[in-house]
């Protein structure tokens, strides 16, 4: 279908890296990109391809580099390189998992932020940390075996606030109501110790 129909394109504020090389975007040097084959955002480098696509009555078209090589018919080696375990593309984990929203994140003395965390089924222990729902790679991961949680809230300003703590490891986060707090802590309290949605399932059924 690449080239032969209009893609879907991804908005620029569903990213914050380039959809192919991962750099992070910046006003100066990364401006987004559409590559008009596949709809991904990307970067100038990776958008630095012209492809004939059927559905613009094949005029030359700005692709990214993956389509380009798909569109043409020519493989590329370097794609079959073994993906990180922070690569794995938040749309893949999002549409595969126990939950996934966004959160506030503060870590240590740094300032709050907002980020896309998810808990993919796959790994059920694990929580994923994305700059925004369509990012290809992770900001950070978080194996939650062994945390211990305390969802008291410490602030006036972020009253549906939760924490993580394992030793010198503190991770605070926030949810926009306490329905989400609660869906999160839900999940998170099963992770520490190491039990997944399906086990407690299977428990409750037996």
């Amino acid at each position: 279908e690449l080239g032969k129909r209009a893609p879907r394109w991804i908005r620029d504020n569903e990213v914050t890296m380039c959809m192919k090389c991962k750099e992070p975007f910046n006003a100066l040097t990364r401006r987004r990109h559409h590559c008009r084959a596949c709809g991904h955002v990307v970067c100038w480098k990776c958008s630095d391809y012209k492809a004939h696509l059927e559905y613009d009555g094949n005029k030359l078209n700005k692709v990214c580099k993956d389509c380009y090589h798909v569109i043409i018919g020519c493989t590329d080696s370097e794609e079959k390189k073994r993906k990180g375990i922070l690569e794995i593309e938040s749309a893949e984990v999002s549409g595969n998992s126990v939950i996934c929203s966004f959160l506030q994140y503060m870590e240590k003395s740094k300032p709050w932020q907002k980020a896309w965390c998810v808990i993919p089924k796959q790994e059920a222990l694990v929580l994923y940390m994305y700059g925004a729902p369509q990012d290809v790679k992770a900001l950070a991961t978080i194996p939650l075996l062994g945390y211990t949680v305390d969802d008291t809230p410490k602030s006036a300003d972020l009253p549906h606030s939760f924490k993580l703590t394992q030793s010198k490891s503190v991770h605070s986060f926030a949810a926009d109501n306490e329905e989400l707090k609660q869906k999160w802590l839900k999940v998170i309290h099963l992770a520490v110790k190491g039990e997944t949605p399906e086990c407690q399932n299977e428990l409750q059924v037996n």
